[in-house]
């Protein structure tokens, strides 16, 4: 059975467009916004912080309706590191989310994976996989290691 798309990612949009459009449907807690950016593929995935492995579009959409349900995620992508070709394109980024509570603003950071493949209908995102994290980075090694195992 076909999904309904109200409203459809932009035909053939940069994967950065993509991934703007995601982000900005969190912000808004706009689900039609946010399915139209994942692929139609069964296989799509979707991992939130300390949940389970969620599989297919169906069960996606579930989560994040359930999420919504609590208002939107005021998830803002910083330091992103990518590995893109013609095809496919994975992004590794900290998700800064900034949440006003009884104590005071509060930022909590989340580290996320985003994996994207170009369709006929564009790039689409097929994976979003985020963990809990921190703003802090390990420093980057310089010098290659001398043993790989």
């Amino acid at each position: 059975m076909p999904r309904p798309k109200a409203q459809t990612a932009a035909l053939m949009a940069s994967v950065d467009d993509v991934e703007a459009q995601f982000y900005e449907a969190l912000q808004r807690a706009d689900i039609e916004r946010l399915m139209s950016v994942w692929s139609d593929d069964d296989e799509v995935v979707c991992v939130h912080p300390g949940g389970p492995r969620v599989v297919g579009h169906a069960a996606i959409r579930a989560t994040f309706e359930a999420i919504f349900a609590n208002g939107s995620i005021p998830a803002r992508p910083e330091k992103s590191r990518r590995v893109e070709s013609a095809g496919c394109a994975v992004h590794n980024l900290l998700e800064r989310v900034d949440i006003i509570t009884a104590d005071g603003p509060q930022t909590a950071w989340v580290i996320a994976t985003n994996v994207y493949l170009k369709t006929v209908q564009g790039w689409r995102l097929v994976a979003h996989h985020a963990s809990p994290g921190s703003s802090r980075e390990l420093p980057e090694i310089v010098e290659a290691p001398t043993m790989l195992h």
